[in-house]
């Protein structure tokens, strides 16, 4: 889907990119945030969209997802035509290389692709700066998820 220098994001479209996936979610969520791992893994997993970034090498850096459909509306509300951007994940060595705004805008991509207006997500706090240079927009009161602040955030794909 998209390349810069020693890396490149594309859809997880094997199985093998879908467990090197829940291996960078595994790595970041449950190992470093202590996120229990069977609130990691859910059922929206398999439905999903997988979005993998992986090092020129073969190491997988990053991970993400994109929900739509009846998935995507339990997370935002009840709107068809939004989806759900979740399970964002960026290694720490690959930190601060673009990473995770690429697989951002690979799960943006494909929302357009599916024909979705927006895109909606559930960003930690800490990560809001993040989202709004990507021009998402924070709405709604923050909350709890596994323990950890969040806030809603949506981006117009128009």
């Amino acid at each position: 889907m998209s390349s810069a220098p020693g890396y490149a994001v594309r859809v997880a479209g094997t199985d093998a990119d879908r467990e090197s996936c829940f291996a960078v979610r595994r790595e970041v969520f449950v190992d470093e945030q202590g996120v229990p791992e069977e609130l990691e893994y859910d059922a929206y997993d398999a439905g999903a969209v997988h979005v993998l970034a992986v090092r020129d090498d073969g190491l997988p850096l990053g991970a993400g997802r994109l929900l739509t459909g009846a998935a995507a509306a339990a997370k935002n509300g009840g709107t068809p035509d939004v989806g759900a951007l979740g399970r964002l994940a960026v290694l720490k060595v690959a930190r601060g290389l673009g990473v995770g705004a690429a697989l951002v805008r690979a799960v943006e991509d494909a929302a357009r692709a599916r024909g979705l207006a927006a895109v909606d997500l559930h960003a930690q706090t800490h990560a809001l700066g993040f989202y709004e240079r990507l021009g998402y927009v924070a709405y709604g009161p923050e909350f709890p998820d596994a323990g950890i602040p969040h806030l809603a955030m949506r981006k117009s794909l128009a």
